[in-house]
């Protein structure tokens, strides 16, 4: 491996985001919660990065079920550590994500029907 491969980001945010984890500093106040922020979301594109990697090599069907299964364990692992953070005023939380998630896509889905369906009927 060339070290210009091992400084690349997918492999410095999740050793810098596991560091900082053992580190103690989170939640001691807001500046570095915003850096616990920035670690989470690089440490989540380098493992999405790594998914996809290995789907490409995998090909299809397989390599679709992978990035989907990657996806939803991320999204599943994240749910949870937000639950067991909150406590008592937590216990909805997985219903009420779950429901956002289904009405932004149904809206979606519908608004973009509409506006296909609006810009056929005018031409």
């Amino acid at each position: 491996m060339k070290i210009k491969e091992l400084l690349h980001y997918t492999y410095i945010f999740p050793v810098l985001a596991m560091g900082y984890y053992f580190s103690g500093l989170m939640g001691t106040g807001v500046v570095f919660n915003v850096i616990a922020g920035i670690l989470l979301t690089g440490s989540v594109l380098s493992a999405v990065h790594h998914a996809e990697v290995v789907a490409h090599k995998v090909g299809e069907p397989f390599g679709t079920i992978i990035l989907a299964l990657c996806i939803t364990i991320i999204e599943v692992a994240l749910i949870i550590s937000l639950m067991v953070a909150g406590g008592d005023q937590a216990i909805t939380l997985a219903r009420d994500t779950v429901f956002a998630a289904v009405m932004l896509i149904l809206n979606g889905i519908l608004g973009i029907c509409i506006l296909v369906g609006g810009v056929k009927y005018y031409e």
